[in-house]
């Protein structure tokens, strides 16, 4: 997948990110809104265990986002199972020196657009944590829709958060998937 935007592009990552994944990726700041699995400090070693899982992986589901042919963030569609199969949990990230630029909503707009053109899923969904409200506007630019608060459902560096829901429904897709199995 190569995707290009007026901010950035999105494509897979290769070894030759390690340096600039490292970088963006080993600041307190940035962590703090994610899940444990980034996590801090974000060394040279869970770098390359990261691109070489990403290397492997078939299909692959986490992606560089690139500005200047430099990876300056992250963005992964984790398809869900069972159930929930025709849906997929999308999350993303980008490096401090990168925020407020547009480069998140300009990086989700273009895989929300893929992901649906492909057909894979009718419905994407997010999470923010509480007081992420700069993540909640990139999410609601982008048509996702704030769908509930799960109370105290977050724990990270030892205090109890909020999260707020986003959901993004393909209405186009939706009667092909009334059938699907």
């Amino acid at each position: 997948m190569l995707l290009e935007t007026d901010r950035c592009r999105v494509r897979p990552y290769t070894m030759d990110d390690l340096d600039a994944l490292v970088e963006h990726a080993n600041d307190p700041e940035v962590s703090l809104m994610l899940r444990d699995r980034f996590p801090h400090p974000y060394t040279r070693e869970i770098g390359v265990q990261f691109l070489k899982t990403q290397a492997a992986a078939e299909p692959p589901d986490s992606f560089a986002i690139d500005v200047g042919g430099v990876v300056i963030g992250g963005i992964g569609v984790h398809p869900g199972d069972d159930v929930m199969r025709h849906s997929a949990e999308i999350g993303y990230w980008v490096g401090r020196k990168h925020w407020g630029r547009g480069v998140a909503s300009a990086a989700l707009k273009a895989v929300v657009d893929h992901v649906f053109q492909e057909g894979r899923f009718c419905r994407l969904s997010a999470h923010t944590f509480e007081g992420n409200e700069a993540s909640q506007r990139v999410l609601e630019k982008t048509g996702f829709v704030y769908e509930g608060t799960l109370r105290k459902a977050v724990f990270k560096r030892g205090k109890l958060l909020d999260a707020r829901l986003y959901g993004l429904v393909n209405e186009d897709a939706m009667n092909r998937f009334k059938t699907a199995g």
